[in-house]
């Protein structure tokens, strides 16, 4: 068991709309709730291409934005080398704006290296290019004018304004899994997210490889935030919220068997198994529940979440 540390508790904000029908009101009616609650922040994820409606982060968490004044407002991950990294620098800079900075970046490479030639780039070099466009946007929010060499970008003496809001630029955390891609965020972020479709006992053996290629990167642990994404469903009845939960998993990723990942039940059965997380000594615990967002959000809120610190 690792030592404790102060423990915050994330939501995803309701993004994923299995029956196709997307309620802006009903979005927004949430996330008061959740603010008023007490979250530490509310995320989401992206998914581009798939036949299950999910709604981009970006414009997702600038509506957020306009809507809240406390909350943190991250993404889980962002799929950052799909994307141009010199406008995303400029919009997300302008989220961390217009959110007061309360903009947390979480960037990884996604789990589905086929997709990349449907946005115009080779399924080889991705990595490469993830970590490059990471590089390039902190000079970009850090520096006056940027001059860069790299494989898939260059530039000369340029410049984007405004900076983030947040000095020297908003809290960037990767998302990964494999020991090299453990080792990139160990070495480009300021803190990392054990996914939510790995399951606690390999979430165990991820954050000991990290805190390994922390040390080995000379990082010192205490800036460096740990946290883990759980699909959650609380339900007395356990036999319904299995389920639904199976329902959604083979909706959105085509298996049901993938609700394997996911923790369900009563109150003192999520307790039991967040607890396990919470055991390896995270800084923030991200529940994401799949359905009833407003319910299971209160109840996450007063009746299980309080049990953990």
């Amino acid at each position: 068991m690792a030592e404790q540390k102060e423990l915050r508790f994330g939501i995803s904000i309701p993004q994923i709309f299995t029956d196709g029908v997307i309620d802006p009101a009903a979005i927004a009616r949430w996330l008061a709730k959740a603010e008023s609650l007490g979250y530490y922040g509310g995320w989401t994820q992206e998914q581009v291409l798939g036949t299950v409606a999910a709604l981009d982060p970006v414009p997702l968490l600038s509506y957020a934005a306009a809507l809240t004044s406390r909350m943190k407002l991250g993404t889980s991950v962002l799929l950052t080398a799909l994307r141009n990294p010199v406008p995303l620098a400029k919009s997300l800079a302008t989220l961390d704006q217009l959110s007061q900075g309360r903009l947390m970046v979480g960037v990884g490479l996604g789990g589905y290296a086929d997709i990349y030639p449907a946005f115009g780039m080779a399924r080889e070099g991705r990595a490469r290019r993830f970590e490059e466009g990471v590089q390039l946007m902190k000079k970009l929010w850090t520096q006056d004018k940027v001059t860069f060499r790299g494989r898939f970008t260059q530039m000369e003496n340029q410049t984007i304004d405004p900076k983030p809001l947040q000095e020297p630029h908003p809290p960037i955390w990767v998302g990964a899994g494999s020991p090299r891609a453990l080792k990139r965020a160990a070495r480009l972020g300021d803190g990392w997210m054990g996914a939510g479709a790995s399951s606690i006992p390999v979430f165990t053996e991820e954050i000991k490889l990290i805190r390994q290629y922390l040390d080995e990167e000379g990082r010192d642990p205490n800036t460096f935030a740990l946290s883990k994404r759980v699909y959650i469903a609380v339900d007395r009845d356990k036999k319904r919220a299995e389920q639904k939960l199976r329902e959604w998993f083979g909706r959105y990723s085509g298996d049901p068997q993938k609700i394997s990942v996911a923790v369900f039940g009563s109150e003192d059965e999520c307790v039991e198994e967040l607890a396990k997380v919470v055991a390896e000594g995270i800084d923030m615990l991200m529940v994401n529940p799949l359905y009833d967002f407003e319910e299971q959000a209160e109840r996450l809120a007063k009746d299980v979440l309080p049990k953990l610190r």
